[in-house]
Order: structure tokens, then C-alpha cells, then sequence
């Protein structure tokens, strides 16, 4: 029998990694390996890759590069080590060579028949999951009770499909980030094999733009397409962003189609984002988008208990009263309390009292006085008029809902130091002239009607 040749070995290989990898792992990594040489004296082989992404993410994927050696020693009945020569240049054909790590392999059992290999370790992906965010002290309450318990279904049921996508939204503080943080974990936790990665919008646009720059899209699109557990923190930050709606777009289709898990965050409701290309904003709404509330005084309560607990605190029950009576809205809020307080109480040698705590409180609230945001004012003007933010962010000319528009754009000039390009950007995709115009119309009715006054200062007062 003629003994194959070690490009014949090496397409044995690829047929062995073939059916015991993750088919879009294999697609977008080990597929895009050509043979190049065998050098026995060396003991090494030389591969060639397309681009120097492909190279570090198999160096850094401890599973894929174990297995990868493995295959390579049992195929070619030799411990060989792996030189790369990676394609700087695809018009010269210019290379650039770098020495791979073998480090400890994965046990194999190759099956003459199939050539399968059966691999003895686990997928290892820097999951950027903060391990501090878990259910065990996400705090249960009237406000995201359905949602923890939807992401532990998520969690514990990797097939479910009625919550996939998972859109959570809300305003800053309330406990979004945690929430994602603790399903990623927990699914981690049932399902170690699987890859979960957490990121925020701002570092995938980030990633987005060097791998453009690198012309490397297509080995960013890959890496993604790898994702079991995809996770985007704070998806808002798309908005106006073409080129990453685009990629993120097909990134999305890819996930949802074969049955990978997508959960997303964002300050805004999925209809509220402007700058949104409207396929997204439909593929946000496919599965489960829902509002993660504001805690209030009885969840703050627990919170603060929960926090005292695990920080080994002496606070009275007339404190943590006091204190969840004025600081309701934000977690974030209530966690620096408790730090501000201890602070106090070092400062002045005491114990943490009711004076302190007043005195911590008062600070906090003028603090909070002196930013308004665009969101707030959203949120108080179509409560105010009873109206949907959908409905104002939309090109309807109904009067009552341009009515609203206005004035959310007059009171957002009036009280925050917003551009009106950003204010018109942020309500509905509007231009700076109708911001301007709309500043106007506001102002010129105000002179005039004493109703629509007190209706603009009552929804002042309520901001402050």
C-alpha cells in the first residue's frame, strides 16, 4: 500500500476536526488552514492561515488548539510542532511566520473506521462575565420578578426559543446589567462546554472599526458566528452606526438561526431608538422585549438588607427606613449610599446614625437635581399626556402626539445641555430646524395659553 503523502495526511486531519468541532468554529477557523510543507528533521509542519486573527484566535482557544495537535500527532504518528505562516498580503503573497504552542493535549481515540476523535477537555473563552452578578444576589421584587424568571429559564434551557431574542430595557441603574451578567453565568454554569461571551455595544463598535481597519471583517463575523451566549450591553449604542448595524445585523440572523441565544440591553425601548435601521429594530422585538422597572421602596429595602449583610454592617432598621423611603429608582444609587455612609462614619468616628445618614441622603439628592436627561423627560412628558414614546418617535402628524413631540424637545433644550441636533436625533430621527421649530411653537403657546403653562410646569416639577 503507498504511504500518503502529508498533504493527503493533512486532509485526514481536516476530516477528523470536521465532525468533532462546532461546525462554525471549524467554517471559520480551521477550514481557512492550508498545507504547506512537512519538515521531519525539524519535526515541524508548516500551515499557512489567512490572517493574523485566525492564528491568535486558535493560540487562544485552548480547546481548539489542543485538539488541533492531537489530530495533527495522531495523523502523522509524530509530535510535530506547528510553524504558521500567516498572510500579511494577499496581492504579493507576502507571509509572516510565527511558531505555534503545543502546550498539553487533549487525550484522543481515533476510531479507524470514522477517524473520530474523542476529546477529553473543555471549551475555554474569556467569557468577560463579572462574577459578582449573580442570581443568587439579584434581589427579587414586584418590578423584575418575571424577568429572573425568565433568565433563569434561559439559563437552565439552552432549546427554549420563545425568549430569543431577550431585549430588557430601562433606565440607568436599575439592574440590567446584572440581570445578563447572572443568566451568562448560570448558563456557564449548566452548560461549561458552551461559549458565552459578554460585551458591551461600545467595545463591539470598537472591535468593529480596528477589524475594518485591518480588513478583517470577515474573521470578526466569524469569531461572532462562534458565540452560543451572545450578550450586548447597552445596544442604544448602535444608533447611527451604519456599518455596525450591517455586520451586527447578519451576525444576529446567524445566531437566531441556529439556535444560539441572543440577549441584549438598552436604555431605550426597541421602537425608542433613533438611528435604528428598522430590521434590527424588528429583530429586537422577535422574542421577548420587556421593561426591566425601577425598584421601589420594598425592593430597595431588601437591597440595602442584602448589601448590609454581605458587607458585615452594623445599620439600624431606622436607617435602612430611612434610607429606602428616599433613595428609590436606582441600585446604583443605593449601593454608593452605603459606601458614602461608611465614609462618613470613619470621617467623624462614629456610628452609622440617622443624622449620617440625612446628612448622606441630602448630599445625594442635590446631586441628582442637577442632571435631567432626555430619557427622564421622554418618560415624564408621555405619562404626562398619557402617550406612547413609540408613538412620538414615529412620523405621525397627529396633533396630540406633535403636541408631546414639542414639548419633550422644548422642555430637553430647556434642561439638559443637549445639542438640538441631538435632541431631534434622539426623538425620532428629527432634523435641527424642527427641534428649532418645535422650541418655538412651545414657547409662543406658553405666552398665550395659562392651561398649557401650568401643564409644562407641572411636568417640570416632576423632573426636579
Amino acid at each position: 500500500m503507498t504511504k500518503p503523502t502529508p498533504q493527503a495526511q493533512w486532509e485526514q486531519c481536516l476530516s477528523i476536526l470536521r465532525v468533532n468541532i462546532d461546525r462554525q468554529a471549524y467554517d471559520a477557523l480551521l477550514a481557512n488552514i492550508s498545507f504547506v510543507s512537512l519538515n521531519k528533521e525539524e519535526n515541524k509542519i508548516y500551515l499557512r492561515v489567512q490572517s493574523s486573527f485566525i492564528y491568535e484566535t486558535i493560540e487562544h482557544t485552548k480547546r481548539i488548539r489542543q485538539l488541533l495537535y492531537s489530530v495533527i500527532w495522531s495523523v502523522y504518528k509524530t509530535k510535530l510542532i506547528i510553524r504558521y505562516q500567516i498572510l500579511a498580503d494577499s496581492t504579493t503573497n507576502t507571509v509572516t511566520n510565527v511558531e505555534g504552542t503545543p502546550g498539553t493535549t487533549v487525550e484522543t481515540k481515533i476510531n479507524r473506521r470514522t477517524k473520530k476523535v474523542e476529546e477529553v477537555v473543555e471549551s475555554e473563552l474569556e467569557s468577560r462575565l463579572n462574577e459578582n452578578y449573580t442570581f443568587d444576589n439579584f434581589i427579587e421584587g414586584n418590578g423584575n420578578k418575571l424577568l429572573r424568571s425568565v433568565g433563569i429559564s434561559i439559563a437552565d434551557n439552552p432549546k427554549q426559543t420563545t425568549f430569543n431574542p431577550l431585549f430588557v430595557y430601562g433606565g440607568s441603574g436599575v439592574g440590567k446589567t446584572h440581570l445578563v451578567t447572572a443568566i451568562g453565568i448560570q448558563f456557564k454554569r449548566n452548560f461549561p462546554q458552551k461559549r458565552v461571551l459578554y460585551v458591551t455595544a461600545h467595545d463591539f463598535k470598537v472591535q468593529f472599526m480596528t477589524a475594518k481597519q485591518q480588513n478583517r471583517i470577515n474573521d470578526f463575523i466569524y469569531f461572532y458566528q462562534t458565540i452560543d451566549v451572545l450578550i450586548i450591553d447597552d445596544v442604544q449604542e448602535f444608533s447611527g452606526l451604519t456599518g455596525t448595524q450591517q455586520t451586527f445585523f447578519h451576525i444576529f440572523n446567524h445566531l437566531k438561526m441556529n439556535g444560539k441565544q441572543i440577549i441584549m440591553t438598552s436604555d431605550q425601548a426597541p421602537g425608542s431608538m433613533p438611528g435604528m435601521e428598522e430590521r434590527l429594530i424588528t429583530r429586537f422585538k422577535w422574542g421577548l422585549a420587556t421593561e426591566l422597572e425601577r425598584p421601589d421602596q420594598e425592593l430597595c429595602h431588601k437591597i440595602l438588607e442584602n448589601k448590609i449583610k454581605q458587607d458585615d454592617l452594623q445599620i439600624s432598621d431606622e436607617v435602612v427606613d430611612f434610607i429606602s423611603r428616599n433613595i428609590v429608582n436606582s441600585i446604583r444609587d443605593l449601593e454608593g449610599i452605603i459606601c458614602s455612609l461608611q465614609a462618613h462614619a470613619m470621617a467623624l468616628n462614629r456610628d452609622i446614625d440617622l443624622s449620617i445618614a440625612q446628612l448622606v441622603i441630602n448630599q445625594s439628592v442635590k446631586a441628582q437635581k442637577k442632571s435631567i436627561t432626555i430619557e427622564m423627560i421622554m418618560d415624564a412628558v408621555c405619562s404626562y399626556f398619557s402617550v406612547s414614546q413609540e408613538d412620538v418617535m414615529s412620523k405621525t402628524r397627529k396633533a396630540n402626539i406633535v403636541l408631546v413631540r414639542q414639548v419633550a424637545m422644548y422642555l430637553a433644550a430647556k434642561t439638559t445641555k443637549m445639542s438640538t441636533s441631538k435632541i431631534g436625533l434622539y426623538i425620532g430621527g428629527r432634523n435641527h430646524a424642527t427641534v428649532l421649530h418645535s422650541i418655538k411653537q412651545v414657547q409662543n403657546r406658553l405666552l398665550t395659553d395659562k392651561n398649557f403653562q401650568q401643564q409644562v410646569e407641572e411636568i417640570e416639577q416632576s423632573l426636579r
